[in-house]
Formats: C-alpha cells, structure tokens, sequence
C-alpha cells in the first residue's frame, strides 16, 4: 500500500472536484459472473417488489401496510396493534442481523439488496445505457457532445414514465391495488390528495434516480459511515490485492500485476478508485472484480487481483470468520431470533381485553346471588369467522351472561360486548374474588382470561 497514486483522495469524495464542484459518474457497464449474479438476485427482489402487493392469500393481501388504517399483512397474515411487540422484535432481529452480516461480509447489502441501488443500477442505468451507449465494443459510450437532443428527451421521458411506474408500485405497498386503481379510474376531483401525493413521489422519485443518483450513498447514507465502526481487519470486502498489484507498472513484464488501466474506476457506480483502500463510497457491488480479471485475462495474469477477501487474509493468505466480535453479534442474534419464534410461536388466533364497565362496583341481585359489569372486546386474528362460548371454568354455580350465548367473531374483525357475571354469595372469597373465563369454540378450549369479581 505504499504506492498511492491520489494522496488526497480522502479529503473529499470522488464525484465532487476541487473546488466543491460535483463531478458527474457516467459508469461503464460491466460484464463478467458477479455482475450476472448481482443482477439475478436484483431482478428478483424487483419483481418481488412489483408483485407481492398484488397476491393474496385466502382473499387476503399477501403484503400491505396501510397504517392510515392500522392495517398491515405480512405474508397473508394481518398483524394487529396488539401485536407491534413482534413488529419490534423482527425490527430488532433485522439490525442486529444487518450490524452482523456487515462485521463478517462487509457491505453486500448496499451492493446487492438496497433498494437505491437496484433501482439506480438495474433500472435506471440499463436505460442510460440503452440511449447513451455502455462503454464496451460495439456499443460506444458517447460523448455528451454526440448526444443528440431527441436521445436526452426520450431517455428522460423513459425515466419520467418509470418513475411513475415505480411510484405507483410503492403506493400499492401502502393503500393496495384496488384502493390504487379506485384512485386511477375516478375523477381527479374525488382523489386530489392522492392525485398529487403521486405526482409529488413520482416528481422526487425522478429527481434522485435522474439527478442525485449516487450521491445518496456518498453524502446521505449514515451505512457508509457506520462500516468505519463495524468492519475490522477480518471482514470481508471487495479489497485490491497491493502484494500482487504494487508497483503499478503499464509495462507488463515489468512491476506488479496492476499495470494501471483504471478500467476499475471506469466501472464503478460510485467514481472511486478501490486500490487505494476502503472507502465509504464502496458499495461492494463487484463491478471492479469483473473489470479487473478481464484485463487480468487479457495480459495472461492470475485473476483475483481485486477480489472478495479481508485484509488479514491479504497480509496472511487466510481468510477467518471468527473474532469477539462476530461470535458476540452472532450470539445476540441467536438470542432474538428464538425470543421472536417462541413470541410467534405463542401467538394466538384470539385476544380478549376485558375491565369493569366505567363507575359500577358490584350488584346484589337477591339475598344469594350478586353480579358485576364488564366490558369485553374480542379481536379474531384468524383468517376465519369464529362462534365463541364462555363459561365460568372454576365457577359452576355461577352465570355469564352475553348479548347471545355465542359471540360470533369475524375473520379478522374485532367485537365489543357488554358482559354480566352472577356468583353465589357462598362461592365468594372476600372483596375480590378471582373467575376463570374459558372462550370455547364448540368443545374446545380457545383461551382463558382471568378478572376480579368484586363482592361485599
């Protein structure tokens, strides 16, 4: 690492000049396996992305978070606000899970799964390509002055109409298909909110994938900042190879294996140069790994000289996984990951809420018996209406009484009830006496609340 080419190029960073100017990052495309990869998995989480909010599942949204409504379905299955504690745990599960993965394998999320750089890399750059032309041969990449103004017009017109695709996407995530095309297909008078929310996204939408680009991973993403705390010396990274590369030679028989063709930085979604270390605007997409081993090819050298790898295992040849801190992330990890599958595990088909109706103590129907006033609320968490039956489990001499003898619980619906319990004076144990309340669904025991019954 003794042989840097740009001394300076940690003091700013690599799409803005000298005078705080920005520089503008026109990539080169990039051919070879780990760009083929990369784009495998891209397009698949995209055609998730398009396709989950439109499937259902027993005539349920597979996924929807409509938090206007307080509705939200992952994987078919609707989560109440009864249950945000589970919402909290998987949020919890997933940070640690990204904190860990980034301590072991670096920055793969950013390069291989961020949703800016899908839509930035797989979308909007494939169409930038297709106007302007990719760099490789065949196909040139054209100078700003060969761009024709019709070539700029229609690749922006192109974004303009992706961009109001992918919007429109983003708002099935949040109000669902039927609400979006109810919105599409009235008039714009009945819909104005949602009318120019859309516009809004879509204009904002445009404007970062057209304009601001890259530049939300360099100045705006805290994750690029965070990698400087969370990676050490055995993380893996994409990491140029200074033992086989240095001294940078154009001469092949002469120096190292880098003989300087800067087709690594031509590649790069983010401008930078990869041999001058680990920087923050690395996304480890391994654009540069592909560039690279194609000029490896080229001149009959080793391929790998940029590579996935950590700098331990540059220095000593051995890569190693294990360190205090992966195995206390990863022990953090387990821990929640079993908190969250017995905490789902647990999770029932039915939840009660019950308390004393507003200002009532307890009423003494006759010599023997007195009752006390509840109100109950049932919430059916099931994708299947639900008759219900309660019955005092340690009780039999007393009474429940109910709007019905059954309460009828709707799929995924909610029902309030008024609820009147009648005890023998002989059963009570003093001002407060404890009732078990069994909810059966024919013979079946569904659940069992427990209440105070309050005597004299």
């Amino acid at each position: 690492m003794d042989k840097i080419i740009d001394h300076d190029f940690r003091d700013r960073p690599d799409n803005i000049d000298s005078s705080g100017q920005r520089k503008w990052i026109n990539a080169k495309q990039p051919k070879g396996k780990w760009y083929r990869r990369r784009n495998m998995v891209g397009y698949i989480l995209l055609v998730f992305l398009v396709v989950a909010p439109l499937l259902k599942i027993s005539g349920h949204p597979f996924m929807l978070l409509d938090v206007l409504n307080r509705k939200f379905f992952l994987f078919g299955q609707m989560i109440f606000t009864e249950d945000t504690y589970i919402l909290a745990l998987l949020m919890a599960t997933i940070v640690v899970c990204i904190v860990l993965f980034t301590v072991v394998f670096g920055r793969l999320w950013c390069g291989w799964a961020c949703p800016q750089t899908l839509f930035l890399e797989l979308v909007y750059r494939k169409i930038e390509f297709l106007f302007e032309g990719n760099g490789r041969k065949g196909n040139k990449k054209l100078k700003k002055s060969e761009i024709s103004q019709v070539r700029m017009l229609a690749k922006h017109a192109v974004y303009i109409v992706v961009s109001i695709f992918f919007t429109n996407v983003f708002l099935m995530w949040f109000i669902g298909p039927d609400q979006l095309m109810k919105i599409m297909g009235g008039p714009i008078s009945e819909n104005l909110a949602g009318f120019l929310m859309m516009i809004a996204l879509s204009a904002f939408y445009y404007w970062v994938y057209a304009y601001f680009r890259e530049q939300i991973c360099t100045l705006f993403c805290p994750y690029g900042r965070m990698q400087g705390v969370l990676l050490d010396n055995n993380s893996i990274s994409i990491i140029y190879d200074y033992k086989r590369g240095e001294p940078r030679n154009p001469k092949i028989t002469e120096g190292g294996d880098c003989i300087n063709c800067r087709q690594c930085i031509a590649v790069c979604p983010t401008g930078i140069d990869i041999r001058n270390g680990s920087q923050l605007e690395c996304i480890h997409c391994a654009a540069c790994i592909d560039e690279c081993n194609l000029v490896m090819k080229k001149i009959n050298k080793p391929y790998n000289l940029i590579r996935y790898d950590s700098f331990q295992g540059i220095e000593s040849g051995k890569r190693s996984f294990l360190n205090a801190r992966s195995i206390a992330y990863t022990g953090v990890l387990v821990v929640l990951v079993v908190i969250l599958g017995f905490t789902v595990g647990r999770r029932t088909t039915i939840d009660v809420t019950l308390w004393r109706a507003q200002g009532t103590l307890y009423q003494q129907l006759d010599s023997e018996t007195y009752s006390n006033i509840y109100q109950v609320m049932f919430l059916n968490k099931g994708n299947e209406p639900l008759e219900l039956t309660l019955r005092l489990l340690d009780s039999p001499a007393g009474e429940i009484t109910i709007a019905g003898d059954q309460v009828v619980l709707p799929a995924n619906g909610k029902l309030k009830e008024a609820m009147i319990i009648k005890l023998k004076k002989s059963v009570l144990t003093g001002k407060e006496t404890e009732c078990k309340i069994g909810l059966f669904s024919g013979d079946q025991l569904k659940e069992t609340i427990t209440t105070n019954f309050l005597g004299p």
